[in-house]
């Protein structure tokens, strides 16, 4: 009984029970108690992560304190009951295993989004932040000789209007 029951009896307390009811049979009533370390699944999750990771359900985490309840004669019992506490505890550590995982991954995907928003705070605090004084990071205005072809940085003609070239073309307009 007691080999059965111990990947369950490694991760948490048990109460065992067994009473004697009408007709002759017995009621065996394995519970596993809670712990403290169930309601902290979903601890790891702060107020920044909340809106992209998914919390272990309650149901789940109360599963871990379901009770296995066995009523039979003494003769049924001793027959079937190592049985249904094997079955019992392979799923009981099917659960826990399950619950565990899902805590580590939600550790880690807490970590990723604090990581993220880090990343993020420093990227807009560069962007925002002004330059330090006495560096500059523009790049030096290149001269106009540098960026266009000679004959556009003859100094401009003064500007002439349209009547006085037709002036001009006239002689003068006399």
């Amino acid at each position: 009984m007691f080999t059965e029951l111990m990947p369950v009896i490694q991760d948490r307390p048990l109460t065992i029970t067994v009473a004697a009811v009408a007709g002759g049979k017995i009621k065996v009533c394995v519970v596993p108690q809670s712990q403290d370390k169930d309601g902290k699944v979903n601890s790891k999750i702060g107020y920044q992560a909340e809106k992209e990771v998914k919390k272990v359900p309650e149901s789940a985490i109360k599963a871990l304190t379901t009770p296995l309840a066995l009523t039979g004669t003494p003769e049924e019992l001793d027959a079937g009951l190592a049985e249904q506490l094997t079955t019992y505890a392979a799923a009981h550590e099917q659960l826990q295993h399950v619950i565990v995982q899902a805590t580590q991954e939600i550790a880690d995907a807490v970590k990723a989004i604090e990581e993220r928003n880090k990343t993020k705070s420093k990227s807009k605090a560069e962007k925002s932040a002004p330059a330090p004084t006495g560096e500059r990071k523009e790049a030096p205005a290149a001269t106009q000789s540098e960026t266009l072809p000679l004959a556009w940085c003859a100094p401009a003609a003064p500007a002439v209007s349209v009547n006085d070239r037709a002036n001009q073309n006239d002689g003068g307009g006399q």
